[in-house]
């Protein structure tokens, strides 16, 4: 395929995912409530061999040729790396600091409870013959825990937008533990990759590499990147000059992460965390959220689902034992969840609700289990069911939270307004609640 082709074939695709995505979000809000990110991920499998590629083929190899799914990636990475850089410029360190230790507490709960569960049902997984060849039973536990324990972190912060959660302090505790938790999980993963033949720099890298990132941007960030603040305070507006100065700092935050061997979500996130705040927050949410939003982020959920097959669970037992992971799985990272957070004095409501949010799993699992996948961890079989994992458990999120704390939460005035996807006006993007 040459450059042109490429080109011609790109834009149409742009068109069938923004079309695909937005009509599976409306479909989805309007019969079950689902927010408009669990449509998006719905859309990218729909548009996958799953169904699009199950019912026409050769049509879908058309629209989705291989030789121009690394331009999707690209386009996905950029995508979801600077949605988390703008759920960052949200997030309030004031109420993460009040919030620390139920913060630690359900991240390292949320951790060790799955692989408690790992523990037992990663041999049973093994005699099924669901791993790779020559994965010890070590692996395949390490493995199983780091899936289970993983929270869909770009989605929970979805979810919580779009739910008017962004900003208070559970949103602030549920994203501080996703993304604890999320990092630990790609650490352990990182560890299983090197003794499988990668060679033990690749954890050494990651581990190393996004400590030492955190702890620069946590304690440096902030002083390097005040003067951008006063700039646009006493200019009135956010110049070309500090926009160009903040996408070059994203972009080196994204790659940081990248080339540590965490994710670029990380590098987004950690930089939109410590951004002054005020008017060049708002400004850069203003600016950037709606093309993110709307063009970038479902490039992410497509190419993911370009990658599932749920075919491959095809017979009664490999459904039973899908049945028994998702079951292990929910029971694992919910209860432990919700337990540490009521230990640390959180009220049940809240613990609920914490509960009910880190047990989604969406892309993060997906990109988890596809890099098992490509180097040979696990088979088609384990990758299905684990694929069937993420989408139930992120199906499952926003009822559930609506149930045990949005609605009554919201009727309290304690939540902002549902976002647009939900019928409702989004909150105001110059309310940036400052960070202390």
């Amino acid at each position: 395929m040459t450059t042109a082709q490429l080109s011609v074939a790109f834009f149409l695709q742009m068109a069938v995912i923004l079309a695909a995505c937005r009509v599976v979000g409306w479909i989805g809000h309007r019969s079950l409530g689902q927010p408009q990110v669990m449509g998006e991920m719905v859309a990218g499998v729909i548009l996958g061999p799953s169904l699009f590629g199950l019912l026409a083929p050769d049509l879908q190899a058309a629209v989705f040729p291989k030789e121009s799914r690394d331009v999707l990636y690209v386009g996905a990475q950029l995508g979801i790396g600077l949605y988390m850089f703008l759920v960052g410029l949200d997030f309030r360190r004031d109420h993460f600091r009040a919030n620390a230790a139920s913060a630690a507490a359900v991240s390292v709960s949320g951790m060790v409870a799955p692989f408690l569960v790992a523990a037992l049902i990663a041999p049973w997984l093994m005699d099924l013959g669901l791993f790779g060849d020559g994965v010890d039973g070590v692996q395949a536990w390490l493995f199983i825990g780091a899936a289970i324990s993983i929270t869909a972190f770009p989605m929970l912060a979805r979810i919580l937008n779009e739910r008017g959660v962004t900003g208070t302090p559970l949103g602030s505790l549920s994203l501080a533990a996703g993304a604890m938790g999320d990092a630990a999980a790609w650490c352990v993963l990182a560890v299983v990759l090197a003794t499988v033949g990668d060679g033990a720099t690749v954890a050494v890298k990651a581990i190393v590499g996004g400590v030492a990132f955190v702890a620069m941007m946590t304690t440096l960030g902030p002083r390097l990147l005040a003067p951008l603040g006063r700039i646009v305070e006493r200019e009135g507006r956010l110049t070309p000059g500090v926009l160009s100065v903040v996408m070059i700092t994203f972009m080196a935050s994204a790659f940081a992460m990248d080339y540590a061997g965490l994710h670029a979500v990380f590098g987004g996130f950690v930089l939109g965390a410590v951004m002054p705040r005020g008017r060049l927050a708002a400004e850069l949410k203003r600016m950037l959220e709606p093309f993110a939003v709307v063009v970038l982020l479902p490039l992410f959920f497509t190419y993911s689902g370009l990658n599932t097959q749920l075919t491959m669970v095809d017979s009664v037992g490999l459904l039973g034992v899908t049945v028994a992971v998702l079951g292990g799985s929910i029971i694992a990272k919910g209860v432990a969840c919700w337990a540490a957070a009521r230990l640390t004095g959180q009220d049940n409501p809240t613990a609920m609700a914490i509960g009910a949010l880190m047990n989604a799993r969406g892309m993060m699992e997906l990109i988890l289990v596809n890099i098992a996948l490509q180097r040979g961890l696990i088979g088609p079989g384990l990758f299905s069911m684990l694929v069937l994992m993420a989408i139930v458990t992120t199906f499952m999120a926003t009822p559930l939270f609506e149930l045990v704390y949005g609605r009554r939460a919201r009727a309290r005035g304690e939540l902002g307004a549902l976002s647009e996807a939900e019928g409702a006006e989004r909150p105001a993007v110059g309310a940036v609640a400052p960070s202390s």
